[in-house]
């Protein structure tokens, strides 16, 4: 079954310096009927001004992971972790125990993230930051994987997720094979999955899924969240 969020019937807040919108429930928006998609808790569409960001603040027991869009983020935390985040690779912080950290737009040019949000398997693990670089090329026949709790992405999370993301030419289809349930954000263009068509900004919550066959519309980017079925026990 597909669910479909198109980008204009999400919530959201514009706070001038940070635009903002969520695809789940989060701060001041609130709907019973999105709080999470299994182990998946938030997904942010922000647009952040040139030089401004977020100032330093705590998580605990949280894997958080940052899609950079367009230009860059620059992270800082408390663990003596610094980097610089460009477009189309990928931060993931997983705050465990407790870290405080701060992220910025130091760039002349308005940043956009996804940021998302995952709960750890377990509760207490150490706290630690990571990014990576990822090829743009567009892809013809899978899209690389980015983010694993299995130590087979070049990003390591602590929950049995997966996050894949890459590029598509106009006219390009393929076929993707899902563990577990699936969230696909297009982060630029358009597709069609499995017969519905999304476009900039949309979202599509994907259950009981095998595959989402995907048909470039036009030149898209995209992501794919695969999480466990359900929220775990704790």
């Amino acid at each position: 079954m597909l669910k479909h969020y198109p980008f204009d019937t999400l919530g959201g807040a514009d706070h001038g310096w940070l635009n903002a919108k969520h695809h789940f429930s989060f701060a001041s928006y609130h709907d019973p009927k999105k709080m999470s998609f299994g182990e998946l808790l938030v997904i942010n569409d922000d647009r952040i001004a040139p030089y401004t960001g977020f100032d330093t603040h705590p998580h605990r027991d949280m894997e958080i992971i940052t899609y950079v869009r367009r230009g860059a983020i620059t992270h800082k935390d408390s663990r003596g972790n610094k980097g610089r985040t460009t477009a189309g690779n990928v931060q993931v912080m997983s705050a465990g125990t407790g870290i405080m950290h701060s992220e910025y737009n130091h760039e002349d040019e308005e940043t956009n993230i996804f940021q998302i949000w995952i709960m750890p398997r377990s509760k207490g693990i150490e706290p630690r930051w990571d990014a990576a670089e990822f090829p743009r090329e567009p892809v013809t026949d899978r899209l690389p994987l980015l983010v694993s709790g299995d130590g087979e992405a070049p990003l390591r999370i602590h929950q049995d997720a997966r996050i894949f993301a890459g590029t598509l030419t106009k006219g390009t289809s393929l076929k993707h094979a899902v563990t577990g349930q699936a969230y696909l954000l297009v982060s630029e263009g358009e597709v069609t999955v499995n017969g519905t068509r999304a476009v900039k900004g949309d979202g599509i919550a994907a259950s009981g899924e095998k595959h989402l066959a995907l048909d470039a519309d036009g030149d898209a980017e995209i992501l794919i969240i695969e999480v466990p079925g359900q929220r775990q026990a704790r």
